[in-house]
């Protein structure tokens, strides 16, 4: 017989066996990788654009002093966009619970 927790919680707990078993084959690869170097796509894709002797167009209107303040840039933007969507989620489950009867 399943306890009730399990059934009550049951999408919970198989997002949190995702998210474990995710994590866990993250790590293993890395360490399978020890000597694979950290690079992101825009570095990657740069690096590949550059190779065929492209030339921009335009430069930048503003370039962040340091890769620290750009790092807090994009913290910023990611904070907000979770908020945002993080509030409707709420909202729309906020008004699905208040329609229901009492």
């Amino acid at each position: 017989m399943i306890p009730r927790f399990f059934i009550k919680y049951k999408l919970e707990i198989i997002f949190i066996v995702f998210i474990v078993a995710f994590a866990a084959l993250f790590l293993y690869e890395q360490n399978a990788q020890t000597q694979a170097k950290w690079e992101g796509s825009d570095d990657q894709g740069s690096a590949a654009i550059e190779a065929t002797g492209y030339t921009p167009w335009i430069q930048p209107l503003w370039t962040p002093p340091s890769s620290e303040v750009e790092s807090l840039l994009f913290s910023i933007q990611s904070g907000l966009g979770a908020f945002v969507i993080g509030y409707f989620f709420g909202f729309y489950r906020g008004k699905r619970d208040s329609a229901k009867p009492a």
